[in-house]
């Protein structure tokens, strides 16, 4: 049971990772322009 718990806490903070904001300033829709991948997206 310990390592079960031990085991899926570890997954969740391998796979929050992901979530971590990125620098940039946002337009009054929440969007930008994101010059590497060439588009616009929106938080």
């Amino acid at each position: 049971m310990k390592f079960t718990s031990i085991f899926l806490a570890a997954i969740l903070a391998a796979t929050s990772l992901s979530a971590i904001a990125h620098g940039g300033r946002t337009d009054k829709q929440g969007c930008h322009y994101d010059k590497k991948a060439g588009s616009r997206h929106c938080h």
